[in-house]
């Protein structure tokens, strides 16, 4: 949905010392082959009318309807005679007795002889030796159409999404029908909240983040929002996803934590993953994504409060800043 680049806002350079900024500053992206303009604020009003003092221009970026790519892509997979049976959750996973992993589900088990597991934050409650792929609540909402003069001021159908740098990366865009979703600023470690706590947290996460919405521009202060949801990430302390095999495990692949940017990296990771399982020879990469471990988190004890306090300092940054 919406147009075909991005915007991310920049923070402001740091002070310096006397000598001011360093000269000759390579531009942003350019080790990895990026072109990735610096836009100044009349730069950004031209795109979008949003007060930002600095963004990075992502041209070959692109947004799209999650739903639409998954069913797309489940009709790919069936059209090679995939099957897919619903309601069938992975309760444990065990090395097998007979021909590869045995994969225990609600109405019986099932042996593999290769496995690729999808489960992404549900590798704790699986003990999955994986390191620690941290189960985040993050938010969203979306709104009834704007005016016309409003939706063409923010870009209009081919106008950039907007992502900002803070921490939590508040985004959003809009779409085909007029209105505009907005998500991020706010996530939760769910794990230990009771139903009433949760949903209460959950009030508070989409009111900060329709406050931050309405302050974007003047026309937005009453826009109507229509729909809120939530739904959970798993993210990791180095904010690396983990792809690879299951250490102690054969022929058993894990992928999951990709900190909320699963949407594109899946396929990536789908793509890597069959030719593994192949036997395809690796092409290399640039970049060390491949790993089989994240670093562990304490996630028990005394530390759990501790660390829902950290994440939810990110949230109040995100807050004071926007």
């Amino acid at each position: 949905m919406g147009g075909g680049a991005r915007l991310s806002q920049t923070r402001p350079p740091a002070a310096r010392g006397a000598g001011g900024p360093r000269p000759h500053a390579p531009p942003p992206g350019r080790e990895l082959g990026l072109d990735l303009p610096v836009l100044s604020p009349a730069g950004i009003r031209e795109r979008v009318a949003v007060s930002y003092r600095a963004a990075l221009l992502h041209r070959p970026a692109a947004t799209l309807d999650p739903a639409a790519l998954t069913c797309a892509l489940a009709r790919a997979c069936a059209d090679k005679g995939v099957r897919f049976y619903g309601r069938s959750p992975l309760l444990a996973l065990r090395p097998g007795d007979l021909v590869g992993p045995e994969l225990v589900l609600p109405h019986g088990r099932l042996y593999a002889g290769q496995a690729v597991l999808a489960v992404n934050s549900a590798a704790q409650a699986l003990d999955l030796p994986v390191g620690t792929i941290l189960p985040l609540e993050v938010y969203a909402v979306a709104t009834g159409p704007l005016s016309s003069a409003a939706y063409e001021l923010l870009g209009g159908r081919a106008g950039p999404a907007v992502v900002d740098a803070v921490p939590l990366a508040p985004y959003f865009r809009l779409l085909p029908d007029g209105g505009l979703v907005a998500g991020g600023g706010t996530a939760t470690v769910p794990a230990g909240l009771a139903a009433p706590r949760l949903q209460a947290v959950r009030e508070r996460a989409w009111a900060r983040l329709e406050r931050w919405l309405r302050a974007l521009h003047p026309d937005l202060a009453r826009i109507r929002v229509t729909h809120r949801w939530s739904g959970r990430i798993g993210m990791t302390a180095d904010g690396l996803p983990v792809v690879g095999p299951v250490p102690g495990y054969s022929d058993v692949w894990y992928i999951g934590g990709c900190g909320g940017h699963g949407l594109a990296l899946s396929v990536a990771h789908g793509a890597h993953v069959a030719g593994a399982l192949l036997g395809e020879p690796d092409p290399g990469d640039p970049l060390p994504w491949h790993r089989s471990r994240a670093p562990r988190l304490p996630l028990s004890g005394p530390v759990r409060p501790l660390l829902r306090a950290c994440v939810d300092a990110h949230g109040w940054a995100v807050r004071r800043v926007c």
